[in-house]
């Protein structure tokens, strides 16, 4: 590797958010190198075949909601390995008194479901005659749902739901800012019924695809098949293990100056982006002023723990006809839910086995992530005999703890986000972005580093030009 390297673009940070945004910049004519702190690329999207299992450290699929996400599958030639959820997985259950109980998937089986009560199906009623809320005043979800939806609501879907993806609680996460296109819906038409009928709309004429509708996916070896991919592509601009130094402004541009294998390197670009946690950014030295560091520091990420357990033999006394389950918080259980991953997709276990993959923590329950291992399991175990009837010890196990896990979208988050607006604007060619910015899921990182691209090469264009200009 050169002592001093030169650059269009330089990504801190290789994971699915700024391998994404290198592979759309590339497809501007943009030269890009990577620097990662870690010995691997990838961050929380790891996949490993072991023991005949495949343990999903990480994300276990994502939704098929925009185009965007094949053509970036074509462009790697690792469309034929995408493989969907499979047919009989599409219930998912939600646990109320002790049992599981199918979500409702349409309004007949919503009548007829045992998971909300008669008063509770007669409130949704009321819903499109709710005024919206005042813009001016920032509103929890949970407050958001209460008003628009009613408690049992609120408790038995919105509060399941948000622990299984945010690994939150509604009463922190600010609806606008975690749920925007919820908020979107109440602004727009006044009503949540009424919305979702115009945006089924305005989704036809954009061939996007709503999350509620959109198919599940993985890959055949798991979802690390796209990072794997990714790092192909920028094998020999990726730079792991790189420890920085400094982060120096210069007249048009940046120097970053790092240690990789015990040696002094460094790095000029004309763009810098960043695409890490926001606590991070707490260990970076900047040489010039940097304003926002303190509240990036307040974007919360509770710790979660995955825990896996393998079985050779089914053990559970229910059919495993789903996605999985989860809790809701008044059930008073240890674990925050569990995905049937053998279910779900092929080659996750052994020819007549099971896998099952299970979170505990988050903001709920910060502690139970971060208790000893075998704790850990003894409580997964429990909730495993009591809701599914395991009484067996599972074959295989693998745990993996996330001590900063899953950024929390809470109350406030908007402010944060136009503090790095506003910084962007201060230092052009400075750019953050990361799965605190645009959502968490993996197709809505992908969103994310495609507009990240756009706004980069753009800018780049105009800087390039005005050079020209300034020469002539």
């Amino acid at each position: 590797m050169p002592k001093n390297l030169k650059t269009d673009v330089l990504i801190i940070g290789a994971g699915i958010s700024g391998l994404a945004t290198a592979h759309f910049l590339e497809n501007h004519n943009v030269q890009v190198n990577i620097l990662e702190k870690e010995s691997y690329s990838g961050g929380n999207i790891r996949s490993q075949r072991m023991e005949s299992f495949l343990v999903e450290y990480g994300p276990n699929s994502t939704l098929d909601t925009t185009p965007l996400l094949h053509q970036l599958f074509i462009d790697l030639d690792i469309e034929n390995f995408v493989e969907y959820a499979k047919p009989n997985a599409k219930k998912r259950y939600i646990v109320r008194n002790g049992q599981l109980n199918a979500l409702p998937m349409g309004p007949l089986h919503f009548l007829k479901s045992d998971l909300f009560s008669k008063s509770a199906k007669l409130r949704l009623l009321k819903e499109p005659f709710i005024s919206p809320s005042n813009t001016n005043e920032e509103e929890s979800l949970a407050d958001f749902v209460k008003r628009r939806l009613g408690q049992e609501f609120l408790d038995y879907a919105i509060n399941p739901f948000v622990a299984g993806v945010y690994a939150g609680v509604p009463e922190k996460l600010s609806v606008r800012s975690a749920f925007p296109k919820l908020y979107e819906l109440e602004q727009t038409y006044g009503s949540l019924f009424k919305g979702a009928i115009g945006a089924a709309i305005k989704r036809r004429k954009s061939n996007e695809t709503s999350k509620q509708r959109a198919r599940l996916f993985s890959f055949q070896d798991g979802m690390q098949t796209i990072i794997d991919a990714l790092v192909k592509q920028f094998s020999n601009r990726i730079y792991t293990d790189s420890k920085i130094d400094f982060i120096r402004k210069q007249h048009s541009g940046f120097e970053v100056a790092f240690r990789s294998n015990n040696e002094f390197h460094s790095i000029r670009c004309s763009s810098l982006l960043f695409v890490i946690p926001t606590h991070s950014f707490a260990e970076l030295n900047f040489e010039f002023d940097f304003p926002i560091r303190n509240q990036l520091n307040q974007v919360s990420y509770p710790p979660v723990t995955m825990v896996f357990f393998g079985y050779h033999e089914n053990p559970a006394k229910i059919p495993l006809d789903g996605f999985g389950f989860l809790i809701p918080e008044k059930e008073n259980r240890n674990i925050l839910g569990t995905i049937w991953s053998s279910t779900l997709f092929s080659n996750r276990a052994p020819t007549g086995g099971v896998a099952l993959t299970t979170y505990i923590g988050g903001s709920r329950q910060p502690e139970n992530a971060l208790k000893p291992k075998e704790q850990i399991i003894n409580m997964v175990e429990q909730d495993l005999q009591d809701l599914m009837g395991i009484d067996k010890k599972p074959d295989f196990v693998e745990i993996k703890p996330w001590d900063k896990a899953i950024p929390q979208y809470n109350l406030g988050h908007q402010e944060i986000i136009d503090s790095i607006e506003a910084c962007e604007k201060e230092y052009p060619g400075l750019y953050l972005s990361g799965n605190f910015r645009g959502g968490i899921s993996v197709g809505d990182c992908v969103k994310q580093a495609n507009v990240m691209s756009e706004q980069i090469a753009s800018d780049l264009e105009i800087h390039t030009d005005s050079l020209k200009t300034e020469t002539i």
